[in-house]
């Protein structure tokens, strides 16, 4: 395992300051204090202030979307967008086994359930080419509804997921979902600043969201945020995220099941801070991927660059390894010396309450599980 002590070195290099170095760590490096201390000098710290709105109308115009709804995380985000979605107790929702559980939790949060589809190996999101395959194998179209044959139940929405913040094909997703009459809400957690085709991540489907976790590019502490081009799903969005109360001067009156998600002004005031700093952070992680793709490339590993017509945010970058055996290595040595590394996520199928679930061939999906290893990603401070 010595041979790895070059890269332990190499990284050690680029984050001096740091041990053990972490995967991913927050940076505050504008107007963080500075809008903190106004948000607590207006006394407007919960989910009504000048920062929420401002936030809203900021990270819109950033992603290119008309409209942006701020909320508490990007779980309580997916949730809310498949209900927007129309996503119903006992239909599914297709999406992949190579993903953060909270994609697969807001499924069954609607009283749905997931069927899990395999992933390419060249973004490591949901492949077309598989979602076309099953639905032409599995499912008939019924009076303009999806139907899987071999359940019964409503093929409702589909939701890949930017893994690492490497866009899926998501055209061609698209396509698929418009021919089939399922509707897309994409899974942008991680890929807020990445591109498909020179359009931004999550705003391709009826409803995108992204997420604002401590260990994202920007952060809010939590937060997240659902992104549409339609001003009543935006409205809904935020009605049923403010507990669906009717507005009124005194009386508290709400006329249907609503969440107490909304992003509060104390959150949103960070998050404006970051973003004012977004475009800096993407660059340093560009030139993090460009030193990393030079450095595995001398040791014969393969980093994970950007997909064909993709440009990448490289929100955590990634290497394969040869098997799971050497994998495992590489996660030893790494994390035993400062560094602090993970495998990729256990598939979504393989969890005890998924198990069950409808899944097609899962060959990829499987493949760089047993390969994938995250290595640190924070954007470099000099």
């Amino acid at each position: 395992m010595s041979e790895y002590f070059e890269i332990i070195d190499f990284i050690k290099s680029i984050y001096p300051d740091e041990n053990p170095v972490p995967l991913h760590a927050p940076r505050f490096l504008g107007n963080e204090k500075k809008y903190l201390n106004e948000c607590v000098d207006s006394t407007f710290v919960s989910s009504v202030g000048a920062f929420v709105d401002l936030f809203e109308k900021e990270f819109a115009k950033y992603v290119g979307a008309k409209y942006a709804v701020a909320v508490v995380n990007g779980t309580a985000a997916l949730h809310v967008v498949l209900k927007l979605a129309g996503v119903q107790n006992d239909d599914e929702v297709i999406t992949q086994p190579l993903t953060f559980i909270a994609t697969v939790n807001s499924i069954t949060y609607c009283g749905a359930r997931p069927v899990f589809i395999d992933v390419d190996t060249e973004t490591m999101g949901l492949s077309p080419d598989a979602l076309q395959k099953f639905l032409l194998n599995n499912c008939r179209i019924e009076n303009k509804t999806c139907i899987n044959k071999s359940t019964g139940k409503k093929i409702k929405a589909c939701l890949p997921m930017h893994t690492f913040g490497h866009p899926v094909r998501i055209d061609r997703i698209k396509d698929i979902c418009d021919e089939w009459n399922i509707t897309l809400v994409e899974d942008a957690a991680e890929s807020l600043g990445s591109y498909y085709n020179n359009n931004h991540t999550g705003t391709f489907g009826k409803v995108g969201i992204f997420s604002f976790n401590g260990n994202k590019i920007i952060t809010s502490g939590g937060g997240g945020a659902i992104v549409t081009n339609d001003e009543l799903l935006a409205k809904k969005a935020k009605y049923i995220t403010t507990t669906a109360k009717i507005p009124h001067k005194w009386e508290f009156v709400h006329d249907e099941v609503g969440y107490n998600y909304r992003m509060p002004n104390i959150n949103a005031a960070l998050l404006c801070a970051q973003l004012e700093n977004l475009e800096k952070f993407l660059e340093s992680k560009r030139k993090l991927a460009g030193l990393y793709s030079k450095l595995f490339r001398s040791h014969n590993m393969k980093f994970f660059n950007e997909p064909a017509n993709a440009k990448s945010n490289y929100w955590l970058n990634s290497v394969i390894l040869n098997d799971r055996i050497r994998r495992d290595e590489f996660l030893e040595s790494t994390n035993n010396n400062g560094v602090m590394t993970r495998p990729i996520w256990k598939l979504m199928n393989k969890l005890e309450m998924f198990k069950d679930c409808q899944a097609g061939e899962l060959k990829n999906a499987l493949w760089l599980a047993e390969r994938v290893v995250n290595i640190p990603s924070s954007v470099i401070v000099k």
